[in-house]
Parts: structure tokens; sequence; C-alpha cells
């Protein structure tokens, strides 16, 4: 397989098409001319440093136009992006580092204050001065041999407790995010409109491939949907990829039908999104709607184009072109069609393994009968006739009450079927009687918990029925809109039988 070369593309970018804006953020720009040679001076001198392939240099910051030369500067160097979340704990970043054996960090200046004591270990760079530690004397090495299986980047994963796992993604993987990007429309006159992370794969499988195709990013440092709104007219944005808390936001933003948007294709992953938002998305915004589903560590993954498929807004979509899915019950048998079952995968794009955990690495993967390797999702889902893949749940939010399994999502979608609910999220609280019980919290304002909860409970299963249920202004998420599950049962103060 061809690997495709980011940063030789950059460079082509820069030599074809020198005026053309790569990256833009607030008042900041660079056009590839200036994105191309500011990455070069900053890799020049991460060199002199004794920066070398296969070395990890970390970022944690906020984004930004130089964070953006970041990627495109180490990676100048064949050396590996550790991108960091600023809202890890002090602990948890000194961990990561240290795992991934970055001796230079990069922070900004509303970050360094937090981590700075905790990594006395490296050399920290203030990325909101790089002209003061560029180094013009620094003479930038020839461009290196792409080893298809070197590490390109690690992502941590967002875990809520404890060090999140090093996630190594290669150029292979990358390159195959940034070919499969062309048929979704990157190209050079690609706008791409971001507004999470750079240190989030929801982020990068936007970000690389409009860069890689030489097409315009615009970052939004933090997500707000009225300036989202203006960004995407100002700039004609052609491209997008939001979570669906950020669609749910734009659309009940009160100036939303004010403005005119040319987006040829919006994406969206990261966490359920309701078939009737995925609906709304399509009546009220201009171009196609994909949905992504899969990990981070690859595997299987799966695409929904809405627009093509209005009658399969519920599911996530088929396998990806080359990509295989196998649905197994708990003893690792495969299911009959149509049945629920943990989803389990293989495909090209698939991490190189969790950095330094080797046992970490083994226990992602389920090994079929044949001796085949498939990586596991922990997700329940069901295909059905059509190929179309249904989520259930994450098997570890699975209820087993009474001995019978029950599908939060099931409970979530009778709830916000409700009149006046705007959202909902069920978790299993411990119950001496049933072993784990139903609890709803429920994003309903005006409503009355008690009224809910019968309403909710005249609609489900005898199983299935709610023991309480909590109004809450809000449900708490990660940095990339996922419902924080744990933290809700963990919160939990009320009563069950």
């Amino acid at each position: 397989m061809t690997c495709f070369d980011f940063p030789a593309a950059i460079a082509a970018h820069a030599a074809a098409r020198p005026d053309h804006v790569a990256v833009i953020a607030g008042s900041q720009s660079l056009d590839y001319a200036g994105f191309a040679a500011r990455a070069e001076a900053v890799a020049a001198t991460l060199a002199k440093l004794g920066t070398a392939p296969g070395d990890a240099v970390a970022i944690i910051a906020a984004s930004s136009v130089d964070y953006a030369v970041m990627w495109a500067a180490i990676l100048r160097l064949r050396a590996t992006v550790a991108p960091l979340a600023p809202s890890s704990t002090p602990d948890q970043i000194a961990a990561m580092v240290a795992d991934s054996g970055a001796r230079l960090v990069f922070v900004d200046a509303a970050n360094r204050a937090a981590f700075a004591p905790v990594l006395t270990g490296q050399m920290l760079v203030d990325l909101d001065n790089l002209d003061a530690w560029i180094d013009p004397t620094a003479e930038l090495p020839p461009l290196a041999p792409l080893d298809p299986q070197s590490a390109f980047n690690i992502i941590y994963s967002s875990g809520t407790t404890g060090t999140p796992k090093g996630i190594v993604q290669s150029a292979a993987m990358r390159s195959l995010h940034i070919t499969g990007g062309k048929a979704l429309g990157y190209n050079e006159e690609s706008i791409t409109l971001l507004s999470t992370p750079l240190y989030s794969n929801t982020t990068l499988v936007s970000f690389v491939p409009t860069l890689a195709w030489g097409g315009t990013v615009i970052l939004q440092p933090k997500f707000q949907a009225a300036e989202w709104l203006r960004l995407a007219e100002g700039h004609a944005a052609t491209h997008t990829m939001l979570v669906p808390v950020q669609y749910r936001r734009l659309l009940a933003e009160p100036t939303f039908d004010d403005h005119q948007l040319s987006f040829v294709m919006k994406f969206c992953t990261s966490a359920p999104f309701p078939a009737e938002l995925k609906a709304e998305v399509l009546r009220r915004m201009p171009g196609g709607l994909i949905e992504f589903y899969g990990m981070t560590e690859g595997g299987v993954g799966f695409m929904l184009a809405a627009h093509v498929f209005p009658d399969k807004l519920h599911t996530v979509g088929r396998p990806n072109e080359g990509h295989a899915v196998r649905i197994i019950d708990e003893d690792g048998k495969d299911v009959p069609p149509g049945t629920p079952g943990e989803i389990v995968g293989q495909s090209p794009a698939t991490m190189n393994g969790y950095r330094n955990r080797p046992d970490l690495t083994d226990k992602a993967y389920w090994t079929a009968p044949d001796g085949s390797k498939w990586l596991r999702t922990g997700d329940i889902g069901r295909i059905d006739e059509d190929g179309f893949l249904t989520l259930m749940d994450r098997a570890k939010d699975m209820i087993i009450s009474g001995g019978f399994n029950v599908y939060p999502s099931d409970i979530e979608a009778v709830i916000c079927g409700l009149s006046g609910v705007k959202e909902a999220a069920v978790v299993g609280v411990a119950s001496d009687r049933w072993g784990e019980t139903p609890v709803g919290f429920v994003v309903a304002p005006g409503q009355d918990a008690e009224d809910l909860r019968k309403r909710a409970n005249a609609a489900l299963g005898k199983t299935q029925r709610l023991a309480a249920l909590v109004l809450v202004d809000e449900l708490p998420r990660s940095h990339i809109g996922k419902v924080l599950k744990r933290e809700l049962r963990d919160g939990f103060a009320g009563k069950v039988d």
C-alpha cells in the first residue's frame, strides 16, 4: 500500500499555491507558504535540540494557528505528535508525558501554571511565543523516508479515572483517513470549520485530510453557537465536523435561520446521534450529512450517509469498505442476524497498539475459533437485514435487572419521546431486589419528575421501568460531547427498591 506523505504534501501545496490560506484561528491566519515556512523553522529548531524520527513531542494547548503548525513541524521530522487534553489533571498530564517519552512539551500560557510544577523533567516551550524560541540558525534536515508503520500520533483515551491509554496511530492508518477523505469531498477548495479540540481524534479525521488535500482549516478554540454560525457564513465553509450536542445547540440558536450556510458535507461522530436530530439537521442545514461510528483504536468503522438513507437514521450505517464486522455473545459465539451482541471488527485502519501496554493491547482483541484477531469495541449492537448497524449501548452500561438484559438506549428513546423532554440518560444503580435497576436523568425544564417517570413507565416493559427519575439542568459531558454516565451513576443519592 502506498502511504500518503503528509509533510511532503504540505511542501507541495506551498510550492503550487503559496497564497492559498491554510489555517485561520481568530484574527490570525497563514497561507500555505507561511504555514510551511513556519513549520520548517520549528522543525529545524526541534532537530537542533535533538528531536529525531520516532521521538514524541507533546502539546498541551487550546486550538490555534501555531498548534496547527506544530502538527506539520513534528511530522516533518518523522517524529510523533502527542496532543494532550488540558482538561486532564496534573497527575494525568505527568503520567501521559512520561508514557509518551516526550522530552519537549509545548504549552500555551493558559495551561502553563497548572502543569509546569509536574513537568520538571521536560523542556517546556511557550506555544504563545514561538518566535522567541525558534532558532533562525538551525538547519532543517532532509526529509527522511516514510515508514508506514511509524507512529504518526499518540491519542490518549479520555478515561475518567486513572491514566488514559496511549493509542498509537501509524502513518498508514492516517493515510487511510486522508485517502478516504478525498472520497468524502475534501479537496483544495475545501473550507473546513472545526470547533472540537486538536487533541481529539474527532477533530483530526477532518483536520488532517483538509490540509493534506490543500484546503483551508478554520479553528474555533471554544464552541459557541452564534460565533460558529458567523464563521461558517463569513468564510463560506464547505465542510465541518461536529458532535451531536453541538448540532443541537446550533439548531436551538435563535439566530440560526438568519445565516446563509454553504456546506457541501457535514460530519458527526463520538457520541449517540438521535434519529430525530439527524432529521432536523437534514431539514435545516444545506449539504450532505455523514455519521461515523468507530473507535480511535480503529478496527471496524461504520458510515451512514444520512442524506442518502433517510429511512435508516436510527442506525450508524454499514461497515466502511475493506472493514469486517462480527456480532458476538458473552461466550464469544456469533449471534443470529438481528440479535444484539458485542461489536468486534477488523480493518487496515487499526492502531499499532497501546503505548507501553502490550497487556492491554492483547486484551483489546477477541480471538475467533479460527485464530483470527478482532478488535473489541465494548459496544452492543445489532445488524439488520440490509447490513445497517443499530447501536444499543456500551457493554459496561447495560443493566442486568432481575437477570434480564436491559438496554438504557431503549429507555432513553421512550423518555425523549415524551413532550417537554430535551435529553435523557439512563444508568443502572444497585438494587437489593433486582441487582440493578434503571434510573433516568432528564433535561426537561418546567416538567415534574414524578409525572415524567409515570408517563415513561406506562410505555416501558416491566424490566425497563424507571425506579427513579432525576431532573437535571444539563447532562455531564466529555470534551467531545459524550455523556459521562459514570458521573451520573456515582452522584446518584436517591433511594430505590
